[in-house]
């Protein structure tokens, strides 16, 4: 298969490694020149503009679009117009807001599969997991890519219409939140607690076996062995907020009851406005751990 890919930062430039090694053929641009001269360096054939990489597809139009989410996808797709049709595919795999995907799949020509994509940058020798809104033919017809791009078959699905794939990544990140907050209390506490315990020691011993085990454990293991038990000069502030507000805010309109999710956004904002919390701190030093986002310091 051949796939266009517009976007070349840490996640885009992933999905063509992987598109790649699995066997694929792969047209890439980015505004960024360096970028594009580096993935053509690893096999990809260079495009110098969005129309470009249209016309290098061909008849058939495969394109996977990971910008930025807001009015650089929407940039992206006026690019596409009178170049894209009813048989060609468009892949959003950026964070989205659903309702602004449903908007998409309606105004776009071409088939529009919102692509909701976890396991950041750290994950990507394993793959990702992929959460596919939008319609059936056009899923099965990017499922070769969509087995390289992920963990492998089991790591997507197509999860339903249009704005679903981003809907359940929505929540996905509200989950991740609110389990982020779990481990950090829990950290704080035995920080703080009666005994002098070593953090690295303590999240290697739940990794192993304990009900709690995860990979966000793993991570606190990481960040306890890279920074310390006192998290070193790690700052309380963690950044982020977009994905776990709209999922508040769904909550709402759904009256539906998300505390912990709530509670764990609600803790975010508060970073921003004093120091000293443990448990931000080790949130913030998780985030790089997981998405190689930078780690704010004191």
């Amino acid at each position: 298969m051949e796939l266009g890919v517009i976007g070349l930062g840490r996640m885009g430039r992933i999905v063509v490694d992987r598109v790649l090694d699995a066997g694929h053929d792969v047209v890439v641009f980015d505004i960024d020149e360096e970028a594009v001269a580096d993935a053509a360096g690893a096999g990809a054939t260079p495009a110098d503009s969005i129309a470009d990489v249209a016309d290098k597809l061909g008849s058939e139009k495969r394109i996977w679009l990971m910008v930025p989410a807001g009015d650089p996808v929407d940039a992206a797709l006026d690019e596409l117009d009178g170049l894209v049709d009813s048989e060609d595919v468009v892949v959003d795999g950026g964070n989205s807001y659903f309702e602004d995907s449903v908007r998409r799949a309606e105004s776009t020509d071409a088939a529009y599969l919102d692509c909701g994509t976890s396991g950041g940058p750290a994950g990507a020798e394993l793959g990702f997991s992929l959460m596919v809104g939008g319609p059936q033919w056009a899923y099965e017809e990017l499922t070769p890519v969509f087995d390289a791009v992920a963990t492998g078959p089991d790591g997507h699905d197509r999860m339903g219409p249009a704005g679903s794939g981003h809907y359940v990544k929505m929540v996905h990140n509200g989950v991740e939140y609110a389990l982020m907050q779990a481990y950090g209390e829990g950290f704080e506490l035995l920080a703080e607690g009666r005994y002098d315990l070593d953090l690295e020691a303590v999240s290697r011993t739940w990794n192993n076996g304990a009900v709690i085990r995860s990979w966000l454990l793993e991570l606190c293991e990481e960040a306890f062995r890279e920074e310390g038990t006192d998290l070193g000069d790690v700052a309380d502030r963690v950044e982020g907020g977009s994905t776990g507000t709209w999922t508040v805010q769904e909550a709402l309109e759904q009256e539906v009851p998300v505390p912990l999710i709530y509670q764990a956004l609600a803790e975010r904002f508060g970073s921003r406005a004093d120091d000293g919390r443990f448990s931000r701190r080790l949130a913030n030093r998780l985030r790089y751990g997981f998405g190689r986002h930078e780690v704010p310091r004191r």
